[in-house]
């Protein structure tokens, strides 16, 4: 079994509040939820009105196919969403 993870930091400019962002948070976790089957959650940075800090996981049979499907979500965070990516990191365990 091959657990892929995913983490990012990103900067959401023009943000007033802290209900704004968790709207663009839920609305993040949600998406990718459905659309890559991950799982997801803000693991770090609550407090933070402009910074947030998002991991997902996957389980599959090949660390090749669990790398290439955080690619895409990674991608689809940059593409389709109004914030920009500080870091990013994916990394495979083999369990």
């Amino acid at each position: 079994m091959i657990v892929s993870m995913i983490q990012f930091i990103f900067e959401i400019p023009e943000v007033d509040n802290i209900k704004e962002k968790r709207r663009i948070i839920r609305s993040l976790k949600d998406k990718l939820q459905r659309r890559f089957n991950m799982s997801v959650a803000e693991v770090d940075l609550q407090n933070s009105l402009s910074f947030a800090q998002i991991g997902g996981a996957l389980v599959s049979n090949s660390r090749s196919f669990g790398e290439t499907v955080l690619q895409k979500a990674f991608q689809m965070v940059e593409r389709d969403l109004p914030v920009r990516i500080q870091d990013m990191s994916i990394h495979s365990e083999e369990f």
